[in-house]
């Protein structure tokens, strides 16, 4: 049970992050992009001109038509309304990274709190795995674990989870180690408390701040690495309307029609940017390395 006392910390901390997070004029806008992305992924059936188009509908006889009041970002070469499929896009990238990323994130904030709480042998079976991880790039680990299980955006997110979880637990391990050392965790351990009590009372919790900030930088690579996974035909696969695909689909088509490249690939790019600023943005509010009050 959370005391008075600790509670109104809690809030004065709070409302001082965002303070100085409202201070940044540019995490400011980023966060309103983000906020109308999420209604757009929310409500894409309502803002969506032709659903269908998302689908397997075709419409032959439109076939890569040029931008205009019925088809603001054009048609594709099976005449489906471009922007139904961006809209739609955005939903299919930002549900994939959100789980992809939560799940890397649980797996190695796990394995980093227990690995630095515990320590030992522990420890150190958990490190070296860990490294073996990271001795891979990231997107060579994906492209490869993907090639094997096949084609498909659930494999794909798979992939992604594999790859994404060491730098979790190197994170919190690093955490873990410091804060164990603080005195109210040796006091904790000197009135009896279990070590399993004390990883998630006393240090994932006074860990968070770096995971948040790791977390909000990592949607913009994961969402890049899906959009690439795709463009290679690893990840998501036709009739759907995710990114990468429609980039790679529309390379055929670049010279006849530009657009059909441009809008999806705008779209990945303002998406990586916002999760990307947003990312700076709380590590200025976050870190007290990079707190300016």
């Amino acid at each position: 049970m959370i005391s008075k006392k600790e509670l109104a910390t809690k809030l004065r901390e709070w409302k001082l992050s965002l303070f100085l997070y409202n201070r940044n004029l540019l995490s400011r806008i980023c966060l309103i992009l983000l906020i109308v992305l999420i209604l757009i992924a929310i409500f894409a059936p309502l803002l969506a001109p032709y659903p269908g188009d998302a689908g397997s509908a075709t419409h032959p006889e439109f076939a890569l038509r040029g931008p205009s009041w019925e088809h603001p970002f054009g048609t594709d070469e099976l005449g489906r309304d471009i922007l139904s499929k961006v809209i739609y896009g955005c939903r299919i990238s930002l549900i994939s990274a959100m789980v992809t990323v939560l799940f890397a994130l649980v797996i190695g904030s796990l394995l980093g709190a227990i690995a630095g709480g515990i320590g030992g042998w522990v420890e150190e079976l958990i490190m070296r795995i860990t490294d073996i991880f990271l001795s891979f790039p990231p997107l060579l680990l994906a492209i490869c674990i993907t090639a094997l299980m096949g084609p498909s955006l659930e494999h794909a997110q798979l992939a992604m989870v594999l790859s994404w979880w060491p730098w979790y637990t190197r994170i919190l391990r690093g955490q873990a180690v410091g804060i164990k050392e603080r005195q109210f965790v040796k006091s904790a351990e000197a009135i009896g408390t279990s070590n399993w009590r004390i990883i998630f009372k006393h240090i994932v919790p006074n860990c968070m701040a770096p995971i948040i900030i790791q977390a909000s930088m990592d949607m913009g690579s994961v969402i890049m690495t899906l959009a690439s996974l795709g463009y290679l035909g690893l990840g998501a696969q036709a009739p759907s309307p995710e990114w990468g695909l429609m980039v790679n689909t529309s390379k055929t088509y670049i010279m006849q029609a530009p657009w059909y490249t441009v809008f999806p690939s705008l779209a990945i790019f303002v998406t990586v940017l916002v999760f990307n600023l947003i990312g700076d943005g709380l590590r200025e509010v976050l870190d007290p390395k990079t707190r300016k009050l």
